[in-house]
């Protein structure tokens, strides 16, 4: 096990041994806290974009289900005829240059997993740069936009925003509630009282002080051929290896088994880069993964290898609650 894995079940799972971590982290809760202090009071350089920003972030290491929720935010305001970009630091991302526009025929090693990921489904104008104030600007000399979603950089304080929605992993919570290395926190657990919205992936309900979304499966697609088949395509305790290199791979395995199959369980570090080699498994079974594994795969994929398409679905209130600030930030852009 890796020494990240090691970190992440102690932060969630608890370990005596963290207790002497907690000299380093109160002198990375003072650094964090002097940043965003600077922040709120406009000193350094801070820029601010002539359209809405709106971060989709967390505070805490490790997968909360942002992809999925951008994507639900590009679709719902292009349904209201709003021209939509993203921004993003492009982890493990290699390309020529900086800032650097995603394409949907580039390869994962170039644009990065996620940034591609979001252009394949969405096809909505993208760019990646750890400096995401360069890749806003960049974007908008590229195209008029109406409105920028960037994916994570809640704690990317050169970057003036018009909104923050914190996304928490419901079952996981905010762990042992400590702040790095002591802690799976980016920011001191206070920090939710400042954000615009926090949504709680997983959650059956609209928690007091937040909303509840859910990633919901749709599909299953091959991978080699593309070939959609719906959820029942294997039958009930069909046994399959299951690929996830993402922040929490066992919410994956734990779907999987919601869908009544029997999965046998393969955790990759997030962002993984893979091989036809590293996932040639015994017994030969079928392969499942997740989207994010998929775009990294397809040029060598076996016919057997498909993914699991999943959507985020937020709550009721989360989506008038949103609409709410649309109409606020970009009222004469909304399609009547």
């Amino acid at each position: 096990m890796a020494m990240s894995d090691r970190l992440l079940r102690a932060w969630y799972a608890g370990h005596p041994l963290l207790t002497l971590l907690r000299p380093l982290e109160s002198l990375y809760r003072r650094v964090v806290e002097r940043k965003r202090a600077r922040f709120v009071a406009g000193e350094g350089d801070i820029y601010r974009a002539p359209v809405p920003l709106v971060v989709v972030g967390n505070i805490t290491v490790g997968g909360t289900g942002k992809t999925p929720l951008i994507l639900w935010l590009i679709d719902h305001c292009q349904r209201k005829g709003l021209k939509v970009g993203v921004v993003s630091r492009g982890y493990g991302a290699n390309p020529p240059q900086l800032p650097w526009r995603v394409s949907a025929g580039q390869s994962a090693a170039q644009a990065g997993d996620e940034p591609l990921l979001i252009v394949q489904r969405s096809g909505v104008p993208l760019m990646i740069d750890p400096d995401r104030s360069r890749a806003v600007k960049a974007l908008l000399d590229s195209e008029p936009l109406d409105l920028i979603l960037s994916d994570d950089g809640l704690q990317h304080y050169r970057l003036a925003r018009d909104l923050e929605l914190v996304l928490i992993d419901n079952a996981r919570g905010l762990g042992n509630g400590r702040c790095l290395p002591a802690g799976p926190l980016r920011e001191p657990a206070e920090r939710l009282q400042s954000v615009d919205a926090v949504l709680y992936n997983g959650a059956a309900c609209d928690p007091q002080g937040g909303f509840a979304f859910q990633l919901q499966p749709t599909a299953l697609i091959n991978l080699r051929s593309g070939e959609r088949q719906p959820l029942d395509f294997f039958p009930a305790q069909q046994a399959l290896h299951a690929v996830a290199g993402i922040g929490n791979p066992q919410r994956f395995f734990n779907t999987l088994e919601t869908l009544h199959w029997r999965p046998v369980a393969h955790a990759f570090a997030d962002h993984a880069p893979y091989s036809a080699e590293v996932l040639s498994f015994t017994p030969p079974l079928p392969l499942v993964m997740t989207e994010k594994d998929a775009v990294k795969c397809r040029d060598f994929a076996s016919s057997d290898w498909w993914y699991l398409a999943v959507d985020a679905v937020p709550s009721e209130a989360f989506v008038l609650w949103f609409d709410q600030q649309l109409a606020r930030l970009i009222p004469d852009r909304l399609l009547p």
